[in-house]
């Protein structure tokens, strides 16, 4: 379960913060005037969110190449939207 602490007083504590979403895996949601406003989770969470993030973006994809549509180049496709 993720703590929750003031961005006040996470720069008080900084470091400890840092140590405790590093090694301990706790992910910290940092608040600005009662409002959530970040999160600080450790490498691994971050990388298993990427991992996800990248599945999904292929699946997506999958979905899109598989719907009837017409096929263009990529360069023309680019030309068309002015890139």
């Amino acid at each position: 379960m993720a703590t929750t602490i003031s961005t006040a007083e996470a720069r008080k504590n900084f470091a400890d913060i840092v140590n405790k979403v590093a090694y301990g895996h706790d992910p910290v949601i940092l608040t600005r005037r009662g409002e959530n406003i970040a999160a600080l989770v450790s490498i691994e969470e971050l990388e298993l969110l990427q991992q996800i993030e990248d599945v999904i973006d292929i699946e997506d994809a999958k979905k899109a190449l598989s719907e009837a549509g017409e096929n263009i180049p990529a360069k023309q496709f680019w030309e068309k939207a002015g890139l």
